[in-house]
């Protein structure tokens, strides 16, 4: 049986995982490559200037930084970020019920981005990839949208909504981009990124 590729390239590898996201486990999971989970905890706070994957690079480097100083010779440390991008605001994740209606109402029959940030660090060297995905949402209604919160509580996500979850299903007027990237990990620059890195 023909092995997994990008496996084989990691076989002399230790990759963490510095992220305690259910869905970038399960991403990696599905990649078929060996890895732990170590989440590290960063106050993600970010200069005012920063716009767009600016945003989502900075702290995806920030999520980095307390792993420097005891990162071994054979680790790779993986951290990510995501950042909703609409008409010039980052919507972060929301604190409440109120905070996530007043995100979906305002991405509600509009186009918006969904840039996602995956920094990769080793002892020798630091690499960060961003995914860009373009999605339009229909126009909620009031009832949906509370349905939504009060249903899926997404409130551990940029945005305050998973496209995986139910919003996702009746909500996707179009996307253009990896789908996967705007769950939450870029998956083919992942495995594009590794396959090179250890190249």
């Amino acid at each position: 049986m023909t092995k997994n590729p990008l496996k084989e390239k990691l076989k002399d590898k230790k990759i963490i995982l510095g992220s305690g996201s259910p869905r970038r486990k399960m991403f990696l999971e599905e990649l078929g490559i060996d890895f732990e989970v170590q989440p590290k905890s960063v106050e993600e706070i970010y200069p005012d200037e920063l716009r767009g994957g600016e945003i989502s690079e900075y702290l995806a480097k920030l999520k980095a930084t307390p792993f420097m100083d005891d990162v071994e010779d054979n680790q790779i440390v993986i951290t990510s970020d995501t950042v909703v991008w609409h008409n010039g605001v980052s919507l972060a994740k929301a604190a409440n019920h109120d905070e996530a209606f007043k995100m979906l109402r305002t991405l509600s029959g509009d186009w918006h981005e969904v840039i996602s940030s995956v920094c990769f660090t080793s002892k020798h060297f630091q690499k960060t990839v961003s995914g860009v995905t373009k999605v339009k949402l229909k126009d909620f209604s009031d009832d949906e949208i509370n349905y939504y919160i009060e249903t899926c509580q997404p409130f551990d996500k940029a945005g305050a909504y998973g496209i995986q979850e139910w919003i996702g299903m009746i909500g996707i007027s179009e996307i253009q981009g990896s789908y996967n990237n705007v769950v939450g990990l870029p998956t083919d620059l992942v495995y594009e990124t590794l396959i090179n890195l250890v190249s």
